[in-house]
C-alpha cells in the first residue's frame, strides 16, 4: 500500500535528495543536481521563499521504501499578483504510474483544502527554477537549467485529466564562425542612436557591483510572462549565490545607457551538463576539477538570460547583446548554443533565435487542472 508521508526529519530530506539518484542512475540523459544545493531548498534560512511560499515535502513510500516525491506548495505572491487560487507542485518523481498518480491526487486534495481552485505544475518558487515536463526531445541532453524525466510521466497527467496551460521549447543554435561587416556596423548604430555601452568582464567580481541593477531589469523585462514574481533582495541573493560560481564572465554582456545604468543583459553558461554527471551530485575535488574545467574551457554554451528593458524591446538591443556575445563564442570556438527553456507564447524571443541555423529539439509543459 503506498503512503505518502511529510518530509521530518534529517534522514527524509536525505531520501528525497537521493531518490532520482535512484531512479535515473544509468540514465546517460539525465543531469544530477549538487546535492548541497537541493539541501537548501528545505530551509528558511537558506531558502528566502518559504517566507512566502506555504511549502510541504512529501515522500511516497510502499512497505518503507521511497517511491516518488513531490513538493505541494501556495505561492502567495504569485496568487496575489493574478488574484486566482491556485497551487503548484514540484520536483515530481515517481517509479511507476500508479505512484505517480497517488502523488497527484494526493496534491489535489492537499491544494482544495488550503482552499486553491487551480493546481498547475511543475511549477518552482520562481522561473529560475528548473520546471516543466519534458515531452518532447527525450534523446538529447538536456543543460543545467532545463528538466529530464522519464516519459511515462505524461501518462500520469494524462490519465487524471491534466491539461496544456504552457509550453516552455527549447532550441539548439549553430552560430557561424564569422560576424557579417553590415551586422557589425548596424551594431555600431544602434549603440550610438540610443548612447549604449557594452560592458564586458574578466573577472568574476567585476560583475558584482551590476547585481542590484539585472535584478531590476530582470524583473521589469519578464513582468509579463507566465508565473513570474519579482524579485526581492534576498531572493535574488539566493539565485545568484547558487548560479554565480557557474559564470564564465566573459560570456556576459551588460549594457548600460549613458547615465550608467543597466538597461540589458545576457548570461551565457558554459554548459557544465557533463561535468555534473561527472560530479554525481557532490562537489568533492573530483566533481570541482570537472566543473572548473568546464567553465574555463567551454565547448557549448547555454544561454540562460536574456533581458532588455521593455521600452527598449524591438529596437535592436537584443540583436547587439547577441552580437557581442557571439564574438566570445568565436574566440573560445564555440559551435553550438543552447537555448534554455523560451515560453511557446514568446514569439518575439523564438523569432529572434530563428535567425539562426537552429533545431526545435525539446519541449516542456505546465500542466493545469481545475479543481
Amino acid at each position: 500500500m503506498i503512503e505518502i508521508l511529510e518530509v521530518k526529519t534529517q534522514k527524509d530530506i536525505k531520501e528525497f535528495i537521493d531518490l532520482p539518484f535512484k531512479i535515473y542512475k544509468g540514465d546517460k540523459y539525465w543531469i544530477p543536481p549538487l546535492k548541497n544545493d537541493e539541501k537548501k531548498m528545505f530551509s528558511p534560512d537558506t531558502n528566502p521563499e518559504l517566507g512566502y511560499c506555504d511549502t510541504q515535502f512529501w515522500l511516497a513510500k510502499d512497505n518503507d521504501k521511497t517511491v516518488g516525491r513531490i513538493i505541494t506548495m501556495i505561492n502567495n505572491k504569485y496568487n496575489e499578483k493574478v488574484n486566482k487560487a491556485y497551487s503548484r507542485f514540484f520536483k515530481f518523481e515517481c517509479t511507476n504510474e500508479e505512484v505517480g498518480e497517488q502523488l497527484l491526487l494526493f496534491a489535489e486534495k492537499w491544494a482544495k483544502d488550503k482552499g486553491a481552485t487551480y493546481i498547475h505544475g511543475p511549477l518552482g518558487f520562481s522561473n529560475l527554477d528548473n520546471q516543466g515536463l519534458l515531452i518532447e526531445g527525450y534523446e538529447y541532453l538536456p543543460s543545467i537549467a532545463s528538466t529530464y524525466n522519464k516519459k511515462f510521466y505524461q501518462n500520469v497527467f494524462d490519465k487524471l485529466n491534466y491539461q496544456k496551460e504552457n509550453d516552455w521549447v527549447e532550441f539548439i543554435l549553430y552560430p557561424e564562425q564569422h560576424i557579417e561587416d553590415r551586422v557589425l556596423k548596424l551594431n555600431e548604430t544602434i549603440k550610438k542612436r540610443y548612447n549604449l555601452i557594452v560592458n564586458s568582464f574578466k573577472k568574476s567580481q567585476e560583475l558584482k557591483p551590476y547585481i542590484p541593477q539585472v535584478l531590476k531589469v530582470l524583473n521589469e523585462a519578464f513582468a509579463d510572462l507566465p508565473y513570474v514574481v519579482p524579485f526581492d533582495d534576498k531572493t535574488g541573493s539566493y539565485y545568484i549565490e547558487k548560479y554565480f560560481p557557474l559564470l564564465n564572465p566573459n560570456l556576459v554582456k551588460i549594457i548600460t545607457n549613458a547615465e550608467g545604468e543597466a538597461i540589458a543583459f545576457i548570461v551565457g553558461l558554459p554548459s557544465l551538463s557533463k561535468a555534473m554527471q561527472k560530479a554525481n551530485g557532490k562537489l568533492n575535488p573530483c566533481g570541482i576539477y570537472h566543473i572548473l574545467r568546464a567553465i574555463k574551457h567551454p565547448k557549448v554554451v547555454d544561454l540562460a538570460l536574456t533581458a532588455v528593458l521593455p521600452q527598449l524591446q524591438r529596437q535592436g538591443v537584443a540583436a547587439v547583446l547577441i552580437t557581442e556575445l557571439q564574438k566570445e563564442l568565436i574566440r573560445y570556438g564555440v559551435r553550438e548554443v543552447e537555448t534554455t527553456g523560451i515560453f511557446e507564447i514568446n514569439t518575439q524571443a523564438i523569432q529572434t533565435w530563428k535567425n539562426f541555423k537552429h533545431i526545435q529539439h525539446k519541449r516542456r509543459r505546465c500542466y493545469v487542472k481545475e479543481l
